[in-house]
């Protein structure tokens, strides 16, 4: 089982960092290169399905759920599961004095079967982007917040 948890503080209000952060349609931008397109599925009040390929012309289908009011944003991933035997991932959004800070934990199990990479390997790969990400969220938001302001 692997754990990941990262964390920056945006220097932008809480409001705007949640409503881009959980922008899909943005993924492409906010997270780099590391997916080719980001496109929902279907939108149902709080819970977004959507599908992520990276790339690779990978793909996979993972849901997302909205919690604006509590400062949070839950998702999974569903098809296909592989190399994972579950991905959960959960967003928190905490006020600070500089910002937002937004905090990132992902728990995964890998596949029995997947044998190319350990989950040490790839909580460590998981780490890394996530940091890299979030400097690139952090750049996007803030640049808009002076934009907005």
């Amino acid at each position: 089982m692997g754990h990941t948890r990262n964390s920056i503080v945006i220097n932008a209000p809480y409001s705007l960092v949640f409503d881009i952060s959980n922008k899909i349609e943005r993924w492409t931008e906010l997270f780099g290169k590391e997916y080719a397109s980001a496109d929902v599925l279907e939108h149902k009040g709080n819970e977004i399905t959507f599908r992520l390929t990276d790339e690779d012309k990978k793909s996979w289908v993972s849901k997302r759920w909205l919690f604006k009011e509590q400062r949070f944003a839950y998702a999974s991933r569903h098809e296909p599961m592989f190399p994972f035997r579950y991905m959960k991932i959960i967003w928190l959004y905490n006020e600070t004095p500089d910002g937002t800070e937004m905090v990132w934990m992902q728990d995964f199990a890998m596949d029995e079967k997947f044998t190319k990479f350990t989950a040490e390997q790839i909580e460590g790969f998981i780490n890394e982007h996530s940091q890299h990400n979030m400097k690139i969220f952090k750049k996007v938001i803030e640049a808009e917040a002076k934009v907005a302001a």
